[in-house]
């Protein structure tokens, strides 16, 4: 029998995973961030875009936004991200391959603000 029969439990809020962009360092929700991961060919370390987010190995995060691209190759922050010296080449003709709209990090394409 409950202590207090009338009440209810609290409703919990759904927990949205967090991490930070690289390039502008903003916090923002998984979702809306590409998951970036290391790979290895020829001996040479090599970032690629982890589109089903599955790759092992450590991960970065960066808005899809050209504008956090270039703070992050401006600021060095894959060599950081991933401590080690690493190649981006893959990352860049992604974005040149997937033209995004300039957003301001955070922003979601269909918010009116």
């Amino acid at each position: 029998m409950a202590r207090f029969p009338d009440a209810q439990k609290p409703v919990r809020a759904a927990v949205v995973p967090q991490r930070t962009c690289i390039g502008c360092r903003r916090r923002d929700a998984q979702a809306d961030l590409l998951r970036l991961a290391v790979t290895a060919a020829d001996g040479a370390s090599a970032v690629v875009v982890d589109e089903g987010r599955r790759l092992p190995g450590r991960g970065a995060w960066l808005h899809p936004d050209p504008d956090c691209m270039a703070l992050a190759v401006k600021r060095r922050a894959f060599g950081r991200a991933f401590r080690a010296r690493v190649d981006s080449s893959a990352v860049e003709s992604y974005f040149h391959a997937h033209p995004t709209p300039n957003l301001k990090a955070g922003q979601k394409p269909m918010e009116t603000r």
